[in-house]
């Protein structure tokens, strides 16, 4: 049986508690029970055994350059231009549009931080083209 080793990937942020329910609103998982605003690590639950969580800590510096690692999104539900155009309303920011008029290709987005990742489209659009 495979046993995920990466037990949370965390982000840096001034403001760790804001930028959690922005991501709880990319993945659909809730924040943990237990933490509250003001604490200065928050963490989003993502409800599978084996899947690793979110943790956001407070640090005091910003976001200085371009990140090494990043998240590609795969949506569960909705298009990949409807999620994008969902995030836009939450305060993403599109970096590069890489989408294409046949319907493939993916758009980076930066959260309210400026941490990039990439909205892919879903499975179902996959597997219409």
């Amino acid at each position: 049986m495979f046993v995920n080793p990466v037990h949370h990937i965390t982000f840096d942020a001034q403001e760790p508690y804001a930028l959690a329910r922005f991501w709880s609103e990319v993945t659909g998982w809730p924040l943990h029970p237990d933490d509250l605003a003001d604490d200065p690590e928050i963490s989003l639950v993502p409800g599978q055994p084996g899947v690793s969580g979110l943790l956001f800590i407070r640090v005091p510096e910003g976001k200085s350059g371009k990140n090494r690692v990043h998240l590609d999104i795969q949506p569960t539900t909705g298009t990949r231009d409807e999620n994008v155009e969902r995030l836009l309303g939450l305060g993403a920011k599109l970096v590069s549009d890489q989408r294409r008029q046949d319907g493939t290709g993916w758009a980076v987005l930066a959260d309210p931080e400026g941490n990039e990742f990439c909205m892919e489209r879903s499975a179902a659009e996959r597997a219409g083209s």
